[in-house]
């Protein structure tokens, strides 16, 4: 294990958490695109919400043209948790985040993208970052993800509310670049979707390669790695059949209650050394009393 890996490893809570926080206004000047009464508010604070994390990236590294643009143009292998960091802030902002301040991160992304492109050397085929096919798949893995962790390890949501997130994540999905039309709506569209794009599915080398990370980061201390073997457990769980048998995984033990619990568990003591960061707390403290008084109005 190299110096840089195993800082690397050491400082995944801590930059994790920093840029949680740095999505989560003080003082807001409005309620965002979603607001503390939405279901997206739900589910990005579900304690499933780390797995529904992990399980969204190794979707999304399906997509082999996905994947190219992410292995060609990122420097995920000199600082993989440098990018998991900027996802989560991106990601904070948009849910959290005034309207205004979430727009100019939607604007950055969509810079970004625009000189992202390539040939994927495993299929030949050439990609655009910017492509509103591929913005899609990314888009749905991660709204699936949260729905399918917060079922397994979280609070599930009812049928409706299934259907209301979809719906609003709609929102985010404009964001980045993608057409309205081409947006799954409902959980049925949701899946359907999911269906039609099975067949370009793939697990390239890169796939392998940055997932394999993320499953098993090096450097972790030992109790730490004992709780990251949970959440593995926990992820590889809920993915669907067909993704697992492309990553090569064998099939996981059975989801007991007691097996749930213990993964339940995990998330718990994950997330109390989360709250130990700078600043988690409190942000976690402003989202609950925003979310209270719109309970109250």
């Amino acid at each position: 294990m190299t110096a840089e890996s195993y800082a690397a490893a050491v400082d995944l809570v801590a930059r994790s958490a920093a840029a949680y926080v740095s999505g989560v206004p003080q003082s807001p000047a409005d309620e965002g695109f979603f607001g503390p009464g939405s279901v997206t508010w739900t589910v990005s604070t579900d304690p499933g919400s780390p797995i529904a994390g992990l399980r969204a990236l190794m979707m999304q590294a399906l997509h082999p043209l996905a994947m190219a643009g992410v292995d060609q143009h990122s420097d995920w292998r000199r600082d993989p948790v440098g990018r998991l960091a900027a996802t989560s802030a991106y990601l904070a902002t948009i849910t959290f985040g005034e309207r205004a301040t979430a727009e100019r991160s939607a604007g950055q992304v969509r810079r970004i993208h625009e000189h992202v492109r390539g040939v994927d050397t495993i299929t030949s085929r050439p990609y655009e970052a910017s492509d509103p096919a591929l913005l899609l798949w990314v888009h749905v893995a991660l709204v699936e993800s949260g729905m399918v962790a917060g079922r397994l390890f979280g609070t599930p949501l009812s049928a409706a509310d299934s259907d209301r997130y979809v719906a609003e994540m709609v929102v985010a999905a404009e964001l980045v670049g993608i057409p309205t039309a081409m947006i799954p709506s409902s959980q049925e569209e949701l899946d359907r979707y999911i269906m039609r794009v099975r067949p370009d599915l793939r697990c390239t080398p890169a796939a392998s390669e940055s997932m394999a990370y993320l499953l098993d980061p090096p450097g972790l201390d030992e109790d730490v790695a004992e709780i990251w073997q949970d959440i593995r457990v926990g992820t590889i769980a809920a993915l669907p059949d067909w993704a697992r048998e492309m990553y090569g995984y064998d099939a996981p033990e059975p989801l007991t209650p007691n097996r749930q619990l213990e993964i339940r568990q995990a998330l718990g003591v994950l997330d109390a050394v989360y709250l130990g960061e700078p600043g988690v707390l409190e942000a976690r403290q402003r989202i609950t009393l925003r979310v209270r008084a719109a309970q109250r109005r």
